[in-house]
């Protein structure tokens, strides 16, 4: 796979999340992952902790589901810790942005279609929501859609991998509440390019085996886990 730059090189980052988690886009699958390069998103991640069977909350029927508002609180990625894929700065940080606290899925689906939302200017919050943007050797990282309120730094600070940066929200642009992470060559989402990742170590299922994995770049709806 080539990035923008035409290089044929991920860089590698740590993952950001603990525990199991599938990544419901990924640059594994198709570039651009998110069907766009807006706001440097070519290679970009959205991560859900899901059941073994696939569920995305606490499960009701079908059409319930379809037609209901579910809490945030209901969906198993809400709250959980967010840590820093590599050492480097804090060089943007937005937060006290509302997360969506009901999710109906037929109303998400024809928002995002009919009504997408945009930055105002420079702050990202209408798209990414609560968000980090951290500077370092493998290039800015963007961490989106993080609960509001939960951002543990701050613009200017220094940070080493590893550390708690905030918690899984609903905040901005997400339809459930999931983890956005991205990785570009500069600091403006406007006109920096996106650049491949690959995660250092983790492990995947494999039937019933979990074997581990150095440097890959994790499949559609692949159980991953990491500690």
């Amino acid at each position: 796979m080539v990035d923008q730059q035409g290089d044929l090189s991920p860089a590698v980052v740590d993952f950001p999340l603990r525990g199991e988690w599938r990544a419901i886009n990924t640059p594994a699958e198709r570039v651009p992952s998110h069907g766009t390069d807006y706001f440097g998103q070519r290679y970009a991640y959205d991560f859900a902790r899901l059941s073994p069977d696939g569920r995305r909350y606490t499960p009701r029927g079908l059409l319930w589901q379809l037609a209901a508002a579910q809490p945030v609180s209901a969906f198993f990625s809400w709250g959980q810790p967010v840590f820093t894929a590599f050492a480097g700065y804090v060089i943007a940080v937005g937060d006290e942005w509302p997360d969506r606290a009901r999710i109906n899925a037929i109303w998400e689906l024809l928002r995002a279609l009919l009504n997408p939302p945009r930055p105002a200017g420079r702050d990202y919050r209408p798209l990414a929501g609560n968000f980090v943007l951290a500077e370092g050797e493998p290039g800015v990282a963007l961490y989106a859609h993080l609960r509001c309120g939960s951002v543990r730094v701050r613009t200017g600070q220094a940070i080493a991998s590893g550390e708690l940066l905030g918690e899984v929200g609903n905040s901005g642009n997400s339809t459930m509440p999931h983890l956005h992470f991205h990785l570009m060559d500069g600091p403006d989402p406007f006109t920096a390019a996106g650049r491949l990742c690959a995660f250092r170590g983790y492990e995947r299922l494999d039937k019933e085996s979990w074997l581990p994995v150095a440097e890959g770049v994790p499949g559609l709806l692949e159980r991953v886990r990491a500690c």
